[in-house]
């Protein structure tokens, strides 16, 4: 009688302290939410949150404030996440580089599946491959073709080192078994004026970024690294229809939030995100910047980042890719 007793006392005070979680995801959100951008404003990393944050904070009543906090290729707003108090009201939507590439280049004070809680995959963004309009290559096998016929003489630039535009490069190399070198710039628009210039001539980027250039006339497009084509251009082939599946290249924006948050908060998270992403003009606002909306499950979005992690880390290794570790 006395043990039951206990086990009853044990078992009351074990839902007593489970009620504030309880109660608190049943009233969040209760206050403001900080949502951490670790890229400038006018960015794709910035508009998506944006406009993300904005029907998010129409669904929940509360504001959603967007904290940009650029630096390190997105490493230092994603740290500032992962040192934030554990309780919703801080979170990121942040990129592949600081979540799932930056850790295999250079020491960062985070561990991204250790630190912080994957709440949704936000959204996929195709890299398109671009050459400047004196290449004499119409599509992939033409520039493979050139490039080995000129050993060590064609250039590729990207956003800088480390970045996803230079390892799709080093990823392009080592499945095309080609040699062709790195030019690193300090972000995509000084890139982009030097391939203009024909002072390169090829670049990986966001779709999005090159889309103007291309339409215009200005840049040769090769090909894009999505499964599918672009809707906002249908007319470029994708790397597996030109035979190169492994070639899939994309940008990508997850949610985060600090790690220890209560599960029943990261759900609430999840709920309210994926609600604001299938509205309709959401969908309509980022399929404009090439954006498509996934929308996933933490637990997948967690596999995911383990997988690209993965991924990317062979790639520096094959590649030789100098690193800060």
């Amino acid at each position: 009688m006395i043990f039951s007793r206990r086990l009853l006392a044990t078992s009351f005070l074990g839902l007593l302290l489970l009620l504030p979680c309880v109660a608190s995801a049943q009233n969040f959100p209760a206050k403001p939410i900080k949502l951490i951008v670790p890229f400038p404003a006018g960015g794709p990393n910035d508009i998506i949150a944006r406009v993300i944050g904005q029907r998010m904070s129409e669904l929940a009543g509360q504001p959603v404030l967007i904290d940009n906090r650029g630096g390190q290729g997105g490493v230092l707003g994603t740290d500032a996440v992962a040192k934030s108090a554990p309780d919703g009201y801080t979170i990121a939507i942040s990129s592949a580089g600081a979540l799932a590439i930056s850790p295999s280049m250079e020491k960062v004070a985070y561990d991204t599946l250790a630190d912080l809680a994957p709440v949704t995959l936000v959204a996929t963004v195709p890299e398109m491959l671009v050459v400047a309009t004196n290449v004499p290559a119409k599509d992939i096998g033409e520039l493979i073709a050139l490039a080995e016929a000129q050993p060590g003489k064609l250039n590729f630039a990207s956003s800088g080192p480390g970045s996803l535009p230079h390892l799709a490069g080093e990823l392009f190399k080592l499945t095309a078994k080609i040699d062709i070198v790195h030019v690193p710039y300090r972000g995509a628009a000084p890139a982009v004026n030097d391939l203009l210039g024909q002072q390169v001539q090829m670049t990986f980027l966001d779709l999005p970024v090159l889309l103007p250039q291309v339409k215009a006339g200005a840049l040769r497009p090769i090909a894009v690294g999505s499964v599918e084509r672009a809707p906002t251009a249908p007319d470029v082939p994708t790397t597996k229809e030109a035979g190169f599946p492994d070639l899939r290249i994309e940008n990508w924006y997850g949610m985060v939030a600090p790690k220890g948050t209560p599960k029943e908060i990261v759900t609430a998270l999840h709920d309210l995100a994926t609600k604001a992403m299938a509205d309709p003009a959401v969908k309509e606002k980022l399929a404009q910047q090439g954006a498509t909306l996934v929308g996933d499950g933490p637990e997948h979005f967690r596999s995911f980042i383990a997988d690209e992690t993965a991924k990317w880390a062979k790639v520096i290794k094959d590649a030789g890719v100098e690193t800060a570790n």
